[in-house]
């Protein structure tokens, strides 16, 4: 049989073992795996590369239509960003966008702003805020893969503004009761907002403004209480439940403790919690802001430990851009958010498989099959015969140092300038072409489909 690419001599992690095998690919699909498969139209010599899955990122923000944001981030950028990343798939929130994705209307306005401008494929949440409740059918009629709701403060209340909004517990309630319904999944940000918002004015009230003063206004005890008050919430009104970033064991064990007794839920954590600590968050200032913070280094290794033993599902950046001027100023008026899309997969497989010997195979489940597999791609996320030839090749044991001009973002900053990164994407590919290469950079753009389920 003749293919249209055969990928030779890498290691490649397969569902429960990493080979040297080749991968041969016709019609942007995995034809076939093994040794001796045939011709090819191309071969792609992939000698001393892990050969993985695309990543498939589930926490992505594009605020794109952006209105006042416009300037924030772009599907354009985003997207090569996350081809040089070596990321496939992005997930994208339903903010911080204007308007935010809501509804029929405003998804469609989300579909225009980027037909034509995908590097990689995208795949949509809709949000629920407390003045769509009776408008969820909508979205999942068009097959968004799930949605997203905060319990900690964000956005503008007020329905005109087009802007996401924070829901209070009866809305909470009320939405996780539909989405049930609906059979959707319901991701969330747990902090609990009457107590982070108390102690952030407490601390700023009181001249205490440094990044440890920023990380102990939203302590361990606000995460694990939203966390507790959305799992039990989930259980009462039968709603498949996801919670978002977690950065403390202490939440995790939350989720372990409800999933070991039955329910549906899983979590997931982002690449800046393992690989940046509150002395970095410190010296780095408010590139590393976020919510929840970065913590100490017991907190760290803490969670390295959840990570490596199964509790984490996947690993996501929280890719959460802004202009930089929103990143001047003290800390508590900072804008909340890492730009990381671009070093998810070269962090982690330096921190994670590297440093810490994690196996091949759990760094594909925990970059890309697992998050596929909770949001429904099912041609993503595997190296399988009949998945899609989302493809990355990273180079092992291949130093760099992160530079701003290093960075596709429409804003070239992030919190890893300048950072010695152990490993280098080598190669993307979408659907078997090549749309990144170490030598050349992002080359066949535009190449990217909103992926619907």
């Amino acid at each position: 049989m003749s293919y249209d690419k055969i990928i030779k001599n890498g290691t490649v992690i397969l569902e429960n073992e990493a080979i040297k095998t080749d991968v041969a690919i016709k019609d942007g699909m995995i034809a076939a795996i093994g040794s001796n498969l045939g011709v090819a139209s191309e071969y792609i010599d992939a000698i001393g590369l892990i050969v993985a899955p695309g990543m498939v990122d589930g926490h992505v923000h594009i605020t794109d239509p952006g209105g006042p944001r416009s300037e924030w981030e772009g599907y354009e950028t985003a997207t090569k960003a996350a081809a040089k990343g070596g990321v496939t798939t992005c997930v994208e929130m339903p903010l911080n966008q204007v308007p935010a994705t809501i509804d029929r209307e405003t998804l469609h306005i989300k579909y225009e702003a980027g037909r034509g401008r995908l590097t990689v494929d995208v795949a949509s949440l809709g949000g629920l805020v407390p003045h769509n409740i009776d408008r969820l059918d909508e979205l999942a009629e068009e097959g968004v893969v799930g949605y997203k709701c905060f319990v900690s403060t964000c956005g503008n209340p007020d329905p005109t503004s087009g802007d996401f909004c924070n829901v209070n517990n009866y809305q909470l309630y009320e939405g996780m009761t539909e989405l049930a319904r609906l059979g959707k999944i319901l991701l969330m940000h747990a902090e609990n907002a009457e107590i982070c918002d108390g102690l952030g004015k407490k601390a700023v009230a009181e001249g205490r403004l440094t990044a440890k003063d920023y990380i102990a206004s939203r302590p361990v005890f606000t995460e694990v209480e939203a966390v507790r008050r959305a799992i039990y919430l989930a259980k009462e009104t039968g709603c498949k439940l996801h919670l978002c970033h977690l950065s403390s064991p202490e939440a995790i064990e939350e989720v372990t403790k409800a999933r070991n007794e039955g329910q549906d839920v899983t979590c997931e954590s982002c690449g800046h919690y393992f690989a940046l600590d509150d002395n970095q968050f410190e010296e780095i200032g408010t590139k590393a802001k976020c919510s929840p913070p970065i913590r100490d280094k017991d907190n760290q290794d803490r969670m390295w430990a959840k990570l490596l033993n199964g509790e984490i599902d996947f690993i996501t950046s929280d890719h959460s851009p802004c202009t930089p001027d929103l990143k001047e100023g003290g800390i508590f008026d900072a804008w909340g958010g890492i730009s990381s899309l671009q070093n998810s997969v070269d962090i982690m497989f330096d921190e994670g498989v590297q440093k810490r010997g994690m196996a091949l195979t759990q760094f594909a489940k925990l970059m890309a099959s697992n998050p596929a597999d909770l949001f429904g791609l099912e041609h993503k996320g595997r190296i399988a015969i009949g998945k899609d030839a989302d493809i990355v090749m990273i180079k092992p044991d291949s130093s760099y140092v992160l530079t701003a001009d290093d960075l596709e973002y429409r804003n070239k900053f992030s919190a890893y300038e300048g950072r010695n990164i152990g490993a280098q994407v080598a190669k993307t590919l979408l659907r078997g072409q090549v749309i990144y290469d170490l030598d050349i950079g992002v080359v066949n753009p535009f190449q990217g489909d909103f992926v619907t389920v």
